[in-house]
């Protein structure tokens, strides 16, 4: 039996855009696999009071399980009622590959979905995508489409290199396939590798003359930017003092991202640094505490770094905290 959203006491993306675009900030769109992240994220946004998008991969519902992850998500509303808040939460299917997948995650009280249809022809990617949306608005779900693609690795998401937005491709897109909002590439990627950067090399700056004329071309549209964790070097150091071997990884720096918020970019996507926060926390606590067995014992700082991690997101790079309020 299908489940809304609403009887989740989720919300979708339609009214926290367009507060987003009027503030001048990004909503955060944070991915979680397990416990552990989801509880993190509610935690730190209620803390600060910052709307959210509990995002969920192809590969994350795998992991997880359909229906387990429909609980985990009513159950994250109904805790941060109990921390004294309501918060506006949102349930999205990042990078849905299918019409098919789409469809089974709004059954499943999804409040959102993205349609990734990038990797097709332009035309096959319209039909796709026009196709999700009849469903989707059928049921007041939300859905974001993508034009151009990301280089880099994240779950089912592979690409060699990325192709930059055609700012002139995006009025005809939107209008034909009425989506709510539209994923663009602009120099972001997938996974902790963003950039190959030799040391005492500087990353590339992203391409803000095509954000600005997407933004001309479709004046008050919401705009998504995926791939924007900035990789954070001090958990990139821990992660490698402990054991690990992550080298001349190098994200978005925040003071980019915080420019593309103030802009028509209302969500911004985050999974990288909340993995290499966990990680990193978890190497060091297992290495300076070798005897130790219990799953509380290493998840428990790595909830609390990722709680301060996201917290920090949502003030100094996002701007949403407090617009909840």
């Amino acid at each position: 039996m299908a489940v809304n959203f609403k009887d989740l006491g989720l919300v979708n993306t339609k009214e926290m855009f367009q507060k987003a675009m009027k503030g001048g900030y990004a909503v955060p769109a944070f991915n979680f696999n397990n416990m552990e992240q989801l509880q993190a994220i509610i935690t730190a946004c209620v803390e600060v009071k910052s709307p959210v998008i509990l995002q969920i991969s192809k590969g994350a519902r795998q992991y997880a399980n359909q229906t387990m992850l429909r609980y985990m998500a009513q159950g994250a509303v109904a805790m941060a009622k109990e921390m004294g808040s309501s918060i506006p939460i949102a349930l999205h299917l990042d990078h849905g590959d299918s019409y098919e997948l789409c469809v089974s995650c709004i059954e499943n009280g999804f409040s959102s979905v993205m349609i990734d249809g990038s990797h097709l022809t332009y035309e096959e990617n319209i039909k796709l995508t026009k196709q999700v949306v009849d469903y989707a608005h059928r049921y007041d779900v939300t859905v974001e489409g993508e034009l151009g693609v990301l280089a880099g690795i994240e779950d089912n998401v592979s690409a060699e290199k990325s192709h930059y937005t055609k700012p002139e491709e995006v009025q005809d897109f939107v209008s034909r396939t009425v989506v709510d909002s539209l994923a663009i590439s602009i120099g972001t990627s997938h996974g902790a590798y963003k950039f190959k950067v030799k040391p005492g090399e500087s990353i590339p700056p992203l391409r803000f003359d095509i954000l600005e004329e997407c933004e001309r071309r479709l004046p008050g549209f919401p705009i998504v930017l995926h791939g924007a964790s900035s990789v954070l070097p001090e958990y990139i150091d821990i992660i490698n003092n402990y054991g690990g071997k992550i080298e001349n990884a190098a994200g978005v720096p925040e003071d980019q991202l915080r420019r593309a918020a103030k802009s028509a970019v209302c969500k911004i996507n985050i999974d990288s640094d909340g993995r290499l926060v966990m990680t990193a926390m978890i190497r060091k606590y297992l290495v300076e505490h070798p005897s130790e067995f219990d799953p509380r014992k290493y998840l428990g700082p790595a909830r609390e770094a990722l709680k301060n991690m996201y917290a920090n997101k949502c003030k100094n790079v996002l701007g949403s905290a407090g617009k909840a309020e």
